[in-house]
Order: structure tokens, then sequence, then C-alpha cells
């Protein structure tokens, strides 16, 4: 049995094959599905795919940091005043991306910083987006005043950089890059092994070898695990095991209810 941690399926690009993705996922063991809040734009298709298949989706409220432009305060008033604040199983993706654009640094540090607020307040898990922006991440997280529980998707950092996060109380959201050629993502599953680590998809995007350069889907988990299993020296059974475990504890899913 696998959980997805992180996984778009609520998107456009799904439209034509929805379900279908969906039975593969579950043919594929993966028995929950973590889907994580890009916008207001895309809020509604987020839930209604909860809705249809309540057993197994885990909706989030957020709002990714690409998604910060000039009516970022509009977007967070949405966000705390949603008809649905109440149904969220954690808040995020939030975050920083540096990558492409810098001249929203500010505006995305407060975004981040409010929604950090908001999974405090609601004593929630957090999905953290931290591309180019890992040191920026740390620093506002370790001058928090309280625990913060989470993940760090699509871990970018090395072996130093996962035992800060993880003393920081933070699990390592592991995806397709750890299949890729000399992706750091390896050399931190090496060093640190699978205690403190969640598999993820970040579907549409990022599809594991050997299906690299297509569309990701939560049917590919397994292909994560594989690897994951390959590098740590365990059983795929074992990978399994304990990541399904480590999502169970952040989500507080009932064993029972995770089919």
């Amino acid at each position: 049995m696998f959980i997805d941690t992180h996984s778009h399926l609520y998107t456009s690009d799904f439209d034509d094959d929805q379900d279908a993705v969906v039975e593969r996922a579950l043919a594929a063991g993966v028995t929950r599905v973590v889907l994580p809040d890009i916008d207001s734009t895309t809020r509604e298709a987020e839930f209604l795919l909860a809705d249809r298949y309540p057993d197994m989706m885990l909706p989030l409220l957020g709002i990714h940091p690409t998604s910060i432009g000039d009516n970022y305060k509009q977007e967070l008033a949405a966000l705390e005043k949603h008809p649905r604040r109440g149904d969220a199983r954690g808040i995020g993706e939030c975050g920083i991306d540096l990558y492409r654009d810098t001249s929203r640094y500010k505006e995305q540090l407060v975004a981040f910083e409010w929604q950090l607020h908001v999974a405090r307040e609601m004593d929630l898990p957090v999905i953290i987006h931290s591309r180019d922006s890992l040191p920026e991440i740390f620093a506002v997280l370790e001058r928090q005043h309280y625990n913060m529980k989470g993940i760090l998707h699509c871990f970018p950092g090395n072996a130093t950089d996962a035992r800060r996060a993880i003393d920081l109380g933070f699990l390592l959201g592991i995806g397709g890059i750890i299949t890729f050629k000399n992706a750091s993502a390896a050399e931190v599953a090496r060093e640190t092994g699978i205690d403190r680590i969640v598999l993820e998809t970040d579907a549409p995007y990022l599809a594991p070898a050997p299906r690299r350069g297509t569309r990701n889907e939560s049917s590919y988990i397994p292909l994560i695990a594989l690897k994951l299993a390959e590098l740590t020296g365990n059983t795929l059974e074992k990978v399994a095991e304990v990541t399904t475990r480590n999502a169970i504890a952040l989500f507080s899913l009932s064993p029972q209810t995770t089919r």
C-alpha cells in the first residue's frame, strides 16, 4: 500500500482520463492521494475530485508561490473565506519559488508566512515548495516560535540540508527526480534512510524513469519506491510500509481508512 503525498490530479492535464488515472493508481496499490492546492482558479476542480473519491483523495488549501501576483491579497482572502476550509487536510502547497522570477519575493514571503500561521491556527500539516529558495525557507521556519509539521516537497537539498529539515520536524518529499541521473535526492536517501521520507509524484510533472518526459500520475509511485528501496538497501515492501506510516501520522489518518 502506498500514499502519494503530492499530486495535482484535478488539473486540466487529466480532463480526458481522470477516472482511468485513479483506477490505475488503485491498481498500483496507491490508496490515498494528497491534493495540494494551487490557487482560486483550480480549487473548485480539486474539491470536486475529492468529493468523487472521498475515501482516497485528501484536499488541501493553499496558494502556490508562482500564483502570487498583484492580486495576492485577494487570493489570501479567498482562501481564508473558502466554504470548504474545514474540509482541508493540510495547508499548501505554499512557499517560495525563485527559479525564474525573483521580483515577487517579498509578496511570496508574506503569503508563505501567512499560510504558516493558518496551518498553526488549524493544527494542520503544511506542504512547502522551495525551488531555488531552500535557505530562505529555512530562515522562515527557524524563526518560528512553535513546532511545525509537514513536508518539504520535492526536497531539493543535500544530506546536510535534509538533517536540518528533519531537526525542524519536517518529512522529506521524494518523487521522480530520485530516478534521474546524478540526482541529489539519491544522496539524501542514502544518507538519511527512509524513516523521515514520504513518497510523491507531483503529477502531472516530473515523471520517474523510465516514464520521464511523459505526463506523471499517481500509479508511478511504485517506480519511485523501487528506486528508493535500491538506494537504501530496503525491500519494496519496507519502503511502502514506512513511507505510508509516515503519511498516516502526518495527516492523522486511521489505518482502517487507508484500505
